[in-house]
């Protein structure tokens, strides 16, 4: 069985502004942390991969945000046909 967690995060009036899903705990580690420096130290919250993910969140708007995580368990089929689906 794998874990699926995810981070939502929603503003009062622009609604959902970060939709993330991950399969890989260390990967979910390091947004969600890097979402609580953001927020701690009052700095605007970006995020680049360098190639196709750029995430930039004013501070000011980011404190208004409800951050919701949830984490689901799926079976490893249902994983090796939803990255099938992916790669069609």
């Amino acid at each position: 069985m794998a874990t699926v967690k995810s981070i939502l995060v929603v503003h009062p009036k622009y609604g959902e502004l970060i939709n993330e899903t991950f399969m890989d705990e260390i990967q979910f580690s390091i947004f969600l942390k890097m979402l609580h420096i953001s927020l701690a130290s009052g700095d605007d919250f970006t995020t680049y991969n360098g190639n196709d993910f750029l995430i930039y969140l004013p501070n000011n708007i980011l404190k208004e945000c409800l951050l919701l995580g949830t984490v689901n368990n799926v079976l490893v089929s249902e994983v090796v046909n939803f990255k099938s689906k992916l790669e069609e």
